[in-house]
């Protein structure tokens, strides 16, 4: 018997690998460079996107949230969906910006012989630096990037201007877990410092790791700023202990927030100073440091923040991720449109989704996928049909698009040739027929005679029983006959690249 069809219950579906990811993320409002641009098809942002896609590889659907900012879908092989996304965040996203005012002067030393100082510290911090012209009246020279970068780069320039500065220059030794004490909360105490006293007071990021607090200013008011710095050390050298507790590492980002904000507001409320490991690090240690009494509350504060971002998947098989996606991502922006900060993560082959995001929307959309997956699991079927492999090429036809059946040569070890074709001429595109249904023929080097049909039950169905026919069609009108011909002669009769064997298959129109 040459067909037969199996009927089996979803979860007896094998995954069919492959190496293709979805990914889901939001660019908000005030991120995005074009903002006068409501849909994906306009002016530059389409030209962008396009860009991408034929750069990358990967495939791009865009569509407007609630908020105005945009919904990404972005699909294809790993690698190019991680391309596409860098050039959607270098292209399509904003990037930080900040200014530093030095002496006019002053800006020669940063700029070097021929420029190479300047080049370096570009390099150096990653980040694109503008230097005013020096007969213009500004004095602030423009830093873009990364906001790690743009701090390297302003403490680097900050150092060179404070070498050439006339007046007095002091270096305080001062261990760096002690810097956030000194600096205070966003930055509040420090500013005043420098506003009480006209020092310019230059505290290096944590990026740098550098233990020196650099000091600039009239001598008198340079000593009050220092004594003043000297004296919150000492005391909370004094007065503070420290806390090791382990937290996820794949919570950490969470505990810092967007831009270190949520580090700030625990040391704001509590005076607490939390130290996180180095990215780098495979450490989950976090070190609370502070006063004793207040060391409770600043730790419930890190694991209340350590825990308003989840990470949680949903099962559900590979072959219906396209269907929970929908026409261009039209399924995932609704979710996506109402919580834009939960990150949706589609890999193939794979049967689950991840969901990252806030607790509370993660928890949200899930139900939603959820409640998705389970009408289209009632919805939805599949079958499996039985066709000898040597027919598969007449299912599918040329490029899928079924043409008219030719004859073909199976090349026997011994002394026959079995030719085997096909009386009847027909035209037949199954995809345009059913296109809700996804078709899996197997790999022509297995020699497989399975066939997966999947996707809404009717149109299953209907499918099956349209191929079940074109089978027994194709087993009806087919026919084989077996010329004894001896080894030695078919290199003859196949000729150089096999040139006589396609003139008898263009003869076939003439059977």
């Amino acid at each position: 018997m040459v067909l037969f069809c199996l009927r089996n219950r979803l979860r007896r579906v094998q995954p069919i690998k492959a190496s293709v990811i979805t990914q889901v993320f939001h660019v908000p409002l005030e991120e995005r460079k074009y903002k006068g641009m409501n849909q994906f098809g306009e002016g530059e942002q389409a030209k962008i996107c396009l860009d991408i896609m034929q750069k990358t590889g990967a495939h791009l659907e865009l569509s407007l949230a609630k908020d105005q900012g945009l919904s990404i879908v972005v699909s294809g092989k790993p690698e190019a969906v991680t391309k596409a996304r860098k050039q959607i965040v270098a292209r399509l996203q904003t990037q930080a910006s900040a200014t530093v005012a030095i002496p006019k002067e002053h800006h020669r030393f940063v700029i070097g012989k021929k420029g190479e100082k300047l080049q370096d510290l570009k390099l150096k911090t990653a980040t694109k630096m503008q230097v005013p012209r020096p007969d213009g009246p500004s004095n602030q020279i423009k830093i873009s990037g990364t906001k790690e970068g743009i701090e390297k780069a302003r403490h680097e320039i900050l150092l060179i201007s404070a070498e050439q500065d006339k007046r007095a220059v002091e270096r305080l030794d001062v261990e760096q877990v002690y810097h956030p004490f000194i600096a205070g909360p966003y930055n509040k105490l420090v500013r005043e410092l420098v506003q009480d006293t006209g020092t310019r007071i230059d505290i290096p990021p944590p990026s740098v790791n550098k233990t020196e607090i650099v000091f600039s200013g009239e001598k008198e008011q340079l000593a009050q700023a220092v004594a003043r710095v000297k004296k919150i050390y000492e005391e909370k050298k004094k007065k503070t202990t420290t806390l090791a507790v382990e937290v996820k590492k794949s919570q950490h980002k969470y505990v810092i927030g967007p831009k270190g904000n949520s580090l700030q507001e625990i040391l704001e409320k509590t005076g607490v100073s939390v130290e996180i490991p180095p990215t780098d690090r495979s450490s989950g240690t976090v070190i609370l440091r502070g006063e004793p009494e207040k060391l409770g509350q600043a730790l419930t504060d890190v694991y209340a923040k350590a825990n308003s971002f989840t990470v949680s998947s949903v099962s559900a098989p590979s072959w219906l991720h396209r269907f929970i996606i929908g026409k261009k991502g039209q399924n995932l922006a609704k979710i996506t449109q109402q919580m834009p900060k939960v990150h949706i993560k589609f890999t193939g082959g794979e049967d689950n989704i991840t969901l990252e995001g806030p607790t509370e929307d993660v928890h949200v959309a899930q139900e939603q996928i959820e409640a998705m997956l389970k009408e289209l699991i009632h919805g939805m079927d599949y079958a499996i049909i039985k066709a000898e492999h040597q027919f598969h090429r007449h299912l599918l036809g040329k490029n899928g698009a079924n043409s008219k059946w030719s004859a073909f040569l199976i090349v026997e070890q011994k002394f026959h040739w079995t030719i085997i074709g096909q009386k009847a001429e027909r035209v037949w595109e199954i995809r345009e027929e059913f296109p809700e249904v996804i078709i899996n023929f197997p790999d022509p080097a297995h020699k497989s005679d399975i066939v997966q049909l999947r996707g809404p039950k009717n149109e299953v169905e209907k499918c099956t029983e349209y191929m079940q026919k074109m089978v027994a069609d194709l087993v009806e009108n087919s026919f084989s006959i077996s010329v004894p011909i001896c080894k030695q002669f078919h290199k003859n009769i196949t000729a150089k690249g096999g040139a006589k064997m396609k003139k008898v298959v263009v003869g076939r129109d003439r059977l």
